[in-house]
């Protein structure tokens, strides 16, 4: 395939970054927005971070306490059967009543690395966009950056005990930001925006999560001012018995190529092995779905994409076209980043092979 990955990779890891208090410890430095400001590379990063427990039969979560505008942290035992403790992402009652939900055991802020060469980042000290309201409780996560004129909007997940829904947030310099607020309620995640408007709208990639029927696949909606968003319409779905099976969403921002537009998604097989792959849509109707991958363009071979917090994982989460190359950065094993390089013309060619 002419995958090229970054023999510094991965390029970030949780050792890389500081946590933003003493008594938590960082576990996951993945999943970040990537943009291209000036001379520089930003990732934004999910950093995951857990209040340190030295009792290894005590889990701890952290809650953001929105009336004492700080957070909050909640103490469990292992030996409690009231809860589940088998997924090491949650705590989740083993009989739900009214009013329970599933704890997480680490709550995401967003930081900024930056970069000049692309694999040698610099983090910053304290978090970019933390928690601060209701809907933000359990953390903020997955963002994703689309830059539109001089302005770089920022998609991210809010994740509180009334679900996962999309925030819009906004920034020119990557050190002032404006919050626009929620424009998509739960259960909703993996939202890209189009870097320009098409036909006079502009457009946005999302992922829905049916409680009935349907699976979580992959929508398009469109907008008048990016903010509120309509009329829209099932994209693409799961594939019965291939590497797309279970679930997918969109992964990087689309990449505008003479072919149509270029999106790099990620999807799970029923293994929960998460690939990464491509899909082509119409340039003037971005709801057309001109060919896609009927074979993964990534998948996770490198220890550090097969082994973490969560192994198996590939998931792609910025694009950079520079020149005939596509430089794709990715969250390996819920854990950390890495990059890869590859060419343009091999992504088109695997297109429906």
């Amino acid at each position: 395939m002419g995958v090229y990955r970054y023999p510094e990779n991965p390029i970030l890891t949780p050792a890389d970054v500081p946590p933003h208090r003493d008594d938590f410890e960082v576990i996951g430095v993945f999943n970040a927005g990537v943009a291209k400001y000036h001379d520089e590379i930003i990732l934004l990063l999910r950093v995951a971070e857990r209040p340190v427990a030295e009792d290894e039969r005590i889990v701890k979560a952290a809650i953001f306490d929105v009336s004492a505008k700080g957070l909050r942290i909640e103490t469990f035992h292992r030996n409690d059967q009231r809860y589940d403790f088998s997924d090491p992402r949650s705590i989740a009652p083993v009989e739900r009543r009214k009013g329970d939900f599933t704890y997480l055991t680490s709550i995401s802020h967003l930081r900024i690395a930056r970069s000049v060469d692309g694999r040698h980042f610099r983090v910053d000290e304290r978090p970019f966009l933390y928690p601060q309201t209701e809907l933000e409780t359990f953390g903020v996560e997955d963002a994703r950056v689309t830059q539109i004129g001089d302005t770089y909007y920022i998609t991210y997940s809010a994740v509180s005990a009334r679900g996962v829904g999309v925030v819009l947030a906004s920034t020119k310099n990557f050190h002032d930001v404006q919050r626009h607020g929620m424009i998509l309620p739960p259960e909703n995640k993996d939202v890209v925006l189009f870097p320009e408007p098409i036909g006079g709208k502009y457009y946005c990639l999302h992922r829905p999560v049916p409680s009935g029927n349907g699976s979580p696949d992959i929508w398009l909606a469109e907008s008048s001012d990016l903010n509120h968003w309509g009329n829209h319409h099932h994209l693409m779905g799961c594939r019965p018995e291939a590497w797309d099976s279970r679930r997918l969403g969109a992964g990087a921002p689309p990449l505008r190529t003479e072919h149509g537009w270029l999106e790099l998604y990620h999807a799970a097989d029923e293994d929960a092995r998460y690939c990464v792959g491509a899909v082509l849509l119409d340039l003037e109707d971005p709801s057309q779905v001109l060919v896609r991958s009927r074979h993964p363009i990534l998948v996770p071979e490198a220890d550090y994409e097969t082994n973490g917090f969560f192994g198996n994982v590939v998931f792609p989460c910025g694009a950079l076209l520079q020149g005939d190359t596509v430089q794709v950065y990715y969250g390996v094993a819920d854990t950390s980043m890495a990059c890869v390089e590859i060419p343009l013309q091999t992504i088109l060619d695997s297109l429906g092979s």
